[in-house]
C-alpha cells in the first residue's frame, strides 16, 4: 500500500480514515468500492469548492493571550458544520510583525481553521508549540470559548523566511501532522519532520534563494515532500500563496477531498500549472493517491 498522508490515519477523521482504507482494501481485493468511495470524501467542514484563494465563509476574530500568541480564529467556534477547529501553527520572519502577515493568518482563520501565532521572530518552533500548549489548555478549561472547538489531532505549521525555518523545527514535533513553509531559512534538518510537507520558494528570492529551500526539500526523504518554486516572486510573494497554503492544510487537516488533486496523484493539477517556476515530488508524494 502506498504511503498515506499523516491526515488519513489519524483520529480527525476516524469515519473517513475507515472508509478510505475500506475502499483501499476493497481496491485490493478486487472489489468495488461503491458508497464507501463517496463517504470517504466527507469532511468535518465542508468543503469550499475549489475556492482556496477566496475568503472562507467564517467571520474573523482574533486577539493575543498575552503570552506571546496571537490567536486568528473563526469568531463563532463549532458552527457552519465544523464541530471542532483544526490548529494551524505560526511563527513570522526575522524583521516582520503579524501584521505583515495578518492578512494570511485571517484567511486561514476565515476557512475554520484556529491559528496560533507567535508573536516574535524565533527562528526555532519552541514559540510556535507554546501556542498549541495554550490552545491544549483552553481546549479542557470550562468556560473557555475554546472548549471543545479544537482539533488537537490535527495541527499543521507554517512561516515566512525565518518563521518557515521554526516551522521545519516545529514538524519534528509528533503533534505537528504536516508543515507548509514559506519561503524558509531553516536551521533545522528536513530529515526531522514527521509529516508530509510542502516547501515554498520564490523564483526571484534574493533573501532565501530557491536553492536554500530546495536542499531542505531535498533531506525530507523520510515524508511525502513537494518543492514548489512560486514563479516571478521575491521574498514577499506571499498574497499569491494564499490559495496553495489553504489547500495544502484542508486536505491534510480536514480532509477536503476537492484539494487533494491539487497536490497529488499521476495528473496533479500543480504539476503543470504555471503558478510554478518548478514543482517536484518526492518518491513518497509521487506514490500518494490521486482522486
Amino acid at each position: 500500500m502506498p504511503f498515506l498522508p499523516r491526515a488519513l490515519k489519524r483520529r480527525h477523521s476516524s469515519r473517513r480514515i475507515g472508509t478510505v482504507l475500506a475502499a483501499m482494501a476493497l481496491l485490493a481485493a478486487g472489489g468495488t468500492t461503491g458508497t464507501a468511495t463517496a463517504a470517504a470524501t466527507a469532511s468535518t467542514c465542508p468543503s469550499v469548492n475549489g475556492q482556496w484563494a477566496a475568503p472562507g465563509p467564517f467571520a474573523v476574530s482574533s486577539a493575543s493571550n498575552g503570552r506571546g500568541t496571537t490567536v486568528f480564529r473563526p469568531t463563532d467556534l463549532g458552527t457552519l458544520g465544523c464541530t471542532t477547529h483544526p490548529v494551524i501553527l505560526w511563527n513570522n520572519g526575522a524583521r516582520s510583525g503579524l501584521d505583515r502577515y495578518a492578512p494570511l493568518l485571517n484567511h486561514l482563520a476565515s476557512h475554520g481553521f484556529i491559528v496560533a501565532a507567535a508573536e516574535g521572530n524565533a527562528g526555532t518552533g519552541g514559540p510556535m508549540l507554546r501556542g498549541l500548549d495554550y490552545l491544549t489548555t483552553e481546549n479542557g478549561r470550562a468556560g473557555s470559548p475554546y472548549q471543545g472547538k479544537v482539533d488537537l489531532a490535527d495541527v499543521g505549521a507554517t512561516g515566512h523566511s525565518f518563521g518557515g525555518g521554526a516551522a521545519v523545527d516545529a514538524g519534528a514535533d509528533p503533534r505537528v501532522d504536516t508543515i507548509a513553509p514559506i519561503y524558509p531559512l531553516a536551521f533545522s534538518s528536513g530529515s526531522r519532520v514527521r509529516g508530509p510537507a510542502v516547501f515554498y520558494a520564490g523564483q526571484n528570492d534574493t533573501i532565501v534563494p530557491s536553492s536554500t529551500v530546495r536542499r531542505t526539500y531535498g533531506q525530507a526523504t523520510q515524508v511525502p515532500a513537494i518543492y514548489a518554486e512560486q514563479r516571478g516572486a521575491d521574498h514577499y510573494g506571499i498574497p499569491g500563496l494564499h490559495g496553495p497554503v489553504t489547500a495544502w492544510f484542508r486536505f491534510h487537516l480536514m480532509g477536503d477531498e476537492q484539494a487533494r488533486g491539487l497536490y497529488f496523484g499521476p495528473d496533479c493539477t500543480y504539476c503543470s500549472s504555471p503558478l510554478w517556476s518548478a514543482f517536484e515530488r518526492n518518491p513518497r508524494a509521487r506514490a500518494v493517491p490521486g482522486p
